[in-house]
């Protein structure tokens, strides 16, 4: 009995995955429409989002800086995107709707964020790269850069992702 060879996802059905992915992430999870995070891009090693500077989010009213918890949590989410990217990435041969099942049990488990300056700027920039994807557990690092490029926040996470 021979067995069809596995086929690499197509030019199309990789569109629908990222599309999926934004939608996930833009509007189905209904916290980061809170943050207004807006997916920029969702190509393996190039995994970014941005936030518009709002009234809703500042953290230190006289300064009008951004939250500390805003910036944590825009860098968790970050992270969790990218290894669903690398999921995706590591899984060629399923289509959207088996790419887009395997993160139903994805879940942060560490999280550590290092707060460099204040939170200043009209819009911010959040990036994340995997360092590690396991069977069951991957790991992120994580960047926040204001409008100007200055960096004000880096981040390592570690997630549950099977």
């Amino acid at each position: 009995m021979t067995t069809a060879p596995l086929v690499p996802r197509s030019a199309d059905e990789q569109a629908r995955l990222d599309a999926a992915l934004v939608e996930l992430f833009e509007r189905r999870i209904t916290f980061n429409q809170t943050l207004g995070l807006q997916v920029l891009s969702v190509r393996p090693g190039d995994v970014r989002a941005r936030i518009l500077m709002r009234p809703e989010l500042v953290g230190h009213y006289a300064y009008g800086r951004l939250h500390g918890g805003v910036i944590s949590a825009t860098l968790d989410a970050l992270g969790g995107l990218a290894l669903m990217v690398g999921i995706a990435e590591r899984h060629p041969h399923d289509n959207t709707m088996q790419v887009m099942h395997r993160f139903a049990k994805m879940g942060t488990i560490d999280l550590r964020i290092d707060y460099l300056r204040p939170g200043l700027g009209q819009h911010f920039i959040a990036t994340a790269e995997v360092t590690r994807l396991g069977g069951r557990i991957g790991s992120t690092q994580m960047r926040l850069v204001n409008d100007e490029g200055t960096l004000l926040a880096t981040g390592a996470a570690a997630y549950v992702v099977a």
